[in-house]
């Protein structure tokens, strides 16, 4: 995949299975983001593919980086986490029953019903990603895509959001996840890839705990 007509992403090869936690980490300006917009079909293949069993693209919840867009959006709490739920109404005007309890059930999961008719613009940042997480999990079968969920968000609040993606993972969602926290990434993933330009690693995490990448990244080496 190109940007601004340069390789921003090549030789890249790798799976994800049903259940799986990976974690992309690398160094900025590797092409994580661009791989992940890539896979959402959000940008075009210069080469290679991508396949998808079980699956449509199109059900695979997503949680960008945050916006000062996304932190303004004029909406109360329940009309953001419905409207996850989009891509299930095909030529239907209006959200169903069932729909709107997908919304709910999301938004219990994620501790977020108290705060259901707030303004989305009058929650912290550690309630407005909890917000859209709960957003990208109505719009997923199975499957979320998360691009530095935790950026800018406390220590405390980092944790919490970590736990609540571990939890999410747990209950048998296949999670992917750009990161650069790779105290975490080996915390949590069950794989890690990690890039350069092209593939650096990619394998499970107790295999890339004893590789050089790693132990330069983290400073032991």
């Amino acid at each position: 995949m190109n940007y601004d007509r340069n390789p921003a992403v090549k030789n890249i090869s790798f799976s994800v299975e049903k259940g799986d936690y990976l974690c992309i980490v690398g160094e900025n300006g590797s092409g994580k983001s661009t791989l992940m917009k890539g896979m959402l079909g959000l940008m075009k293949l210069t080469g290679g593919e991508i396949k998808y069993t079980g699956i449509d693209k199109n059900q695979i919840g997503y949680l960008p980086q945050q916006t000062d867009i996304q932190r303004d959006f004029p909406a109360s709490v329940y009309e953001v986490v419905l409207s996850g739920c989009l891509n299930r109404l095909g030529k239907r005007p209006f959200y169903s029953h069932n729909e709107k309890k997908i919304a709910m059930d999301n938004m219990k999961l994620l501790k977020i019903t108290d705060i259901a008719k707030k303004s989305y613009m009058e929650l912290s940042g550690g309630q407005q990603q909890r917000v859209l997480l709960a957003r990208a999990l109505c719009a997923a079968a199975g499957m979320i895509i998360l691009d530095e969920p935790v950026t800018g968000l406390d220590p405390v609040v980092t944790a919490e959001m970590y736990s609540i993606i571990d939890d999410i993972n747990k209950k048998g969602i296949t999670v992917v996840m750009v990161s650069h926290d790779i105290g975490s990434a080996v915390k949590y993933g069950s794989k890690i890839l990690h890039m350069g330009t092209e593939l650096k690693f990619f394998g499970s995490a107790e295999e890339y705990m004893k590789t050089d990448i790693y132990r330069r990244m983290t400073g032991m080496q």
